[in-house]
């Protein structure tokens, strides 16, 4: 009798004791999950174990089938991807930081008084700037370097246009680099007037003014790195494509990954030079769990905003200058033959017409037609309608900037005229006959908060929501597009969508957490929202 009571004990508690919990090493519930899976599921919960999503579904669910030590009730909050942002300048942000910063000056004069505040606390051997745009001022030309060389007649300065695209130089460090007003260089352009150089360079004239900057060292290279992480988590962003990295700054970056210092995901979109093709060219891409280096950037032109960028027909507002074509069509054929027969990506910036449609008919004659090589034009700013189908005739993916549209709405037409308007931003146009974009900000040219693209795709509208009713209305995008441009695109178009991108079981456990859902406030509302967690492999990298 005593050993009957006894099986039937065991027996009791068998069938009715609570089945075996899994562990996991983060659960996540009372959530708003946007997954941005084929199906757009929104859940409540997820489990997340050795950097991964092992589980998503009902909060009554995940405590039913997982237990951790580490559980967090989000409480209604919404959940996102970790964004990606698909064209920016990481690196060159965490220098920037430590640079003068010259965004919203409003004339010539505030410039060199910026500059003068900025010397006084910063001891470079070299004063370097970023974010002067004339078309700011009252005044809508470009300076000469004259109060620079009054201010600093001894000290090298040099002060890049806010799109990276034009700078201006003192005359120290005109002299520095060699330049008279006899040099030419083609690509590029040094401003004269009056006999004597203004101290402006375009394109390569500015690039090749960089070359007598000292390389930073690699304790300096650390610091911008791990600065401009700090940054871009707080902002939600797990995720960078730096468009335009060196081999010394990528083996830092690797060399700070492995340490697990610098936690944040890198595609490295390597620059069009000798060291580069020479070492990447021998030993093929190179891919680990936080870094894919596997793309090749090149220029075919400059920007709108120092007429640069290669139109057409000539500038409305300049009409000797029809822009800048930096290399030869046939160098562009080599260089891209080359790269696809070793098995890079080529991302190539385009702003104007005449530059999308040679890149886009030089991919063509490589590519033939529909392929999986996931090539890009970053930028596509300008195009005329008839050359859109081109970017579907050779699956080529456009890396837009969404903040670009309402950072140039205020002079583009004067810039271009208005025939040229009905291709220019044409988000929705594009998206039409590609069905992807890859949507970034181009920081440090633009703001580093990915929300910020968010509004602008949406609303087309600046912050203080002028003009009513969005610029070029017809071409904003839905938010499901813009969210997407900045998710799961943007890991398709860096070849990382079975990792990231969106919340699925099997990939990395990239999110985050935001205070309002941008899926559903008012639009106008969605640049207000901030970021109060940031998840990269599960781990959080920022809490507000």
């Amino acid at each position: 009798m005593i050993i009957l009571t006894h099986i039937l004990s065991l027996l009791t508690i068998f069938f009715y004791s609570e089945p075996m919990k899994l562990k996991a090493d983060l659960l996540l519930f009372n959530a708003r999950i946007y997954t941005i899976s084929p199906n757009n599921t929104i859940v409540e919960a997820m489990a997340i174990d050795k950097g991964k999503i092992i589980f998503i579904g009902t909060t009554a669910q995940v405590k039913e089938q997982y237990t951790s030590v580490n559980e967090i009730n989000l409480e209604g909050k919404p959940v996102f991807p970790g964004l990606i942002d698909a064209h920016c300048h990481f690196y060159g942000y965490g220098q920037q930081l430590k640079r003068v910063t010259l965004v919203g000056t409003k004339s010539w004069v505030e410039v060199v008084s910026k500059v003068k505040e900025f010397a006084q606390t910063n001891k470079s051997t070299w004063i370097q700037g970023l974010g002067w745009d004339q078309n700011d001022w009252m005044i809508k030309e470009f300076p000469s370097n004259d109060l620079l060389n009054q201010a600093f007649p001894d000290q090298p300065v040099f002060i890049k246009r806010i799109d990276g695209h034009a700078a201006i130089a003192n005359n120290t460090a005109l002299k520095l680099a060699g330049f008279t007003i006899s040099t030419k260089i083609a690509g590029g352009e040094l401003k004269i007037k009056n006999g004597n150089l203004t101290g402006i360079l375009v394109d390569k004239a500015m690039d090749s003014l960089e070359k007598s900057i000292p390389i930073p060292m690699k304790e300096e290279m650390i610091e911008s790195l791990l600065a401009a992480q700090e940054k871009c988590f707080a902002v939600g962003l797990t995720t960078v494509s730096d468009a335009g990295l060196n081999k010394e700054v990528i083996d830092v970056i690797d060399s700070l990954q492995q340490q697990s210092l610098l936690k944040m995901r890198v595609y490295a979109i390597l620059n069009d030079n000798e060291v580069n093709r020479n070492y990447y060219y021998e030993h093929g891409t190179y891919k680990t769990e936080r870094l894919n280096v596997r793309a090749f950037k090149f220029y075919a032109d400059g920007a709108l905003g120092s007429r640069g960028a290669l139109l057409k027909k000539p500038y409305n507002d300049d009409l000797k200058n029809n822009g800048l074509l930096l290399n030869p069509a046939s160098y562009f054929t080599r260089k891209f033959a080359e790269c696809e027969a070793l098995g890079f990506q080529i991302c190539t910036h385009c702003i104007g017409d005449s530059a999308n449609k040679l890149i886009l008919d030089l991919y063509g004659k490589i590519l033939k037609g529909k392929n999986m090589k996931r090539w890009r034009i970053e930028h596509a700013q300008i195009l005329s309608p008839a050359d859109m189908k081109l970017f579907e005739s050779y699956n080529v993916i456009p890396s837009i900037q969404p903040c670009f549209t309402t950072s140039d709405m205020y002079w583009i037409e004067t810039r271009i005229g208005k025939n040229r308007m009905n291709g220019a931003y044409s988000w929705n146009s594009l998206l039409e006959q590609t069905g992807i974009l890859a949507s970034g900000s181009d920081f440090p040219i633009e703001d580093i908060n990915p929300l910020f693209g968010f509004f602008a795709a949406i609303t087309r509208m600046d912050q203080k929501l002028f003009p009513s009713g969005g610029f070029m209305p017809s071409e904003k995008l839905t938010r499901d597009a813009a969210l997407k441009g900045m998710t799961t695109w943007a890991a398709y178009a860096n070849f990382s969508e079975d990792e990231t991108g969106s919340l699925t079981v099997g990939k990395y456990a990239d999110f985050v957490v935001l205070d309002n859902d941008i899926m559903t406030i008012p639009a106008e509302e969605t640049f207000k929202t901030k970021v109060i967690m940031t998840f990269v492999n599960g781990e959080m990298v920022y809490k507000k």
